[in-house]
This record gives C-alpha cells, sequence and structure tokens, in this order.
C-alpha cells in the first residue's frame, strides 16, 4: 500500500512539473495568448489596410475623376483653359 501511495505522489509531482515548467506550461500558454493577441491586432490593421487598397483601385478601375484628381495632386497637371495661380505666403521665409 505504501508504495502506491509513493507512486501516486511521485505521478502527481511529474504532473505538477510539465504543468508549470515543461512544454505546454501555464506561463507557455500565457505568453501565446499574448502573441496571438497581438497578432489579431497586427491582422486587423493589415484588413483596413487591405480594404483601403481595394477601395483605391475599384475607383481607378471604374471612373476618370479619381485619375484626374491624382494626377491634379500628385503631378500638378492643369485642364486645358485654365489658369494656374501660385499664391505665396509672405509671412514663410525661405530657408
Amino acid at each position: 500500500m505504501r508504495w502506491i501511495l509513493t507512486l501516486l505522489v511521485v505521478i502527481l509531482i511529474g504532473l505538477q512539473y510539465r504543468l508549470w515548467f515543461g512544454q505546454g506550461s501555464w506561463e507557455q500558454i500565457v505568453s501565446l495568448e499574448r502573441e496571438l493577441e497581438q497578432q489579431h491586432l497586427v491582422n486587423q490593421r493589415l484588413r483596413d489596410r487591405n480594404q483601403v487598397l481595394e477601395n483605391e483601385v475599384r475607383d481607378l478601375k471604374n471612373g476618370l475623376e479619381s485619375v484626374e484628381e491624382r494626377a491634379r495632386s500628385e503631378l500638378g497637371l492643369i485642364k486645358e483653359g485654365e489658369t494656374f495661380y501660385l499664391l505665396i505666403d509672405k509671412e514663410k521665409k525661405r530657408p
């Protein structure tokens, strides 16, 4: 009977060791849960970015207005017959 009790105590100690220090330990589970939460945040940011890019691509495919808007803002293009006025702020001094 005594050896059965000893065996049960050894098994209990072995299981407790795995629970606290071994592979799949409590600490490792908490760490993996933190990593999972961070990955969810990264994934959400990427989904949002992909949605913005998808909307932009759809706009560029469907209409010339967005292409024209982009050409005006990024390339400084002017339509035929338009007059371009450049207003200089007197308060800003060049370095």
